[in-house]
């Protein structure tokens, strides 16, 4: 068996593989080659750079196994490569803590303005450090303020449990998750009748943070009519898909006081994102690294690689 790992993988994941007997090919190869030296291959492990779509699938008759590193499957057409007779794998529990851990930086930072006090003390806190202690004087405490959270998977439940450690009350709203067992320290709860609402409205209208862990949609699911229902001062936090946030509606939304702040780590047209949003005084940016943890890559080798020898070796 034979496997072209696209986008990398830790070497903790290739030895898993090559420890079963598969050979691991770690070269890299362009979406455009990918046509011509695929079919070489029984499998291919890519992580969100790689696309494989329709007209790859059909020029690898070979393919039985397609991998992803990572939770989201939005680079693969899953549904056809499986009426294919190929498998699909992904780590969907190995990055989620890690994500979840960058969304609340995200909030903690713009809580107290750090983002921008971390620009200005090299160049005048010398100089100006009372003028700055007064610029920066009126952030706000988490606990006690409302985490919303829409989609309440892996990386959602881990953000709630991060939430409520921290004194915050949390709402979620999930139309496709009925339970939520939440870990908070070493107790799992039952949080399900205090976390899940079905109202998407009342989420929108009751949170001070409002935090998207959802699959790319058709639309965004922020828009304008999503943000005329939300609290004055709301502060944004995506690390999902930019695709989830109109980010015009976002820029207006600030301009006009409706949001406070957003923290994003992805964006709409990645890896270009719109300039207006990366020096807005009122958003805290981060290059779509809520899953590069060292922890959470070796997580991922790990998980991918056992379960790309399952799907290969299992009944061979």
């Amino acid at each position: 068996m034979k496997v072209l790992v696209n986008d990398g993988i830790e070497e903790i994941g290739k030895k898993i593989m090559e420890d079963a007997g598969i050979e691991v090919d770690t070269n890299a190869v362009s979406q455009e080659e990918l046509f011509k030296v695929l079919p070489l291959y029984d499998a291919i492990c890519v992580r969100s750079n790689t696309k494989v779509r329709k007209e790859l699938i059909d020029a690898c008759p070979n393919l039985k196994v397609i991998g992803r590193g990572g939770v989201g499957l939005d680079n693969i057409d899953v549904e056809y490569a499986q009426s294919k007779g190929i498998k699909i794998v992904n780590t969907p529990a190995a990055s989620s803590r890690s994500v979840a851990e960058l969304v609340f930086a995200h909030a903690l930072s713009l809580s107290r303005f750090l983002h921008l006090a971390h620009l200005e003390m090299p160049a005048k806190g010398s100089v100006e450090f009372s003028n700055l202690k007064k610029k920066y004087a009126k952030g706000q405490e988490m606990t006690g303020k409302t985490m919303g959270i829409l989609g309440l998977g892996r990386i959602g439940r881990e953000l709630a449990s991060l939430a409520l450690g921290f004194g915050m009350k949390v709402m979620a709203y999930d139309p496709f998750v009925e339970s939520a067992e939440i870990q908070v320290g070493d107790k799992m709860l039952d949080l399900s009748y205090k976390l899940i609402t079905t109202n998407l409205d009342a989420v929108l209208s009751h949170s001070d943070y409002l935090s998207l862990h959802i699959p790319s949609l058709d639309k965004p699911v922020l828009d304008d009519q999503a943000f005329s229902k939300m609290k004055q001062g709301v502060i944004i936090l995506n690390a999902s898909r930019g695709e989830s946030v109109d980010e015009s509606a976002l820029l207006n939304q600030l301009m006009q006081g409706k949001v406070h702040m957003a923290g994003l780590d992805v964006f709409h047209n990645e890896p270009t994102p719109d300039n207006r949003l990366l020096i807005h005084a009122s958003i805290s940016t981060t290059p779509h690294i809520g899953a590069s943890t060292i922890e959470a890559q070796n997580n991922i080798g790990v998980e991918l690689g056992e379960k790309m020898v399952e799907a290969l070796l299992k009944n061979h």
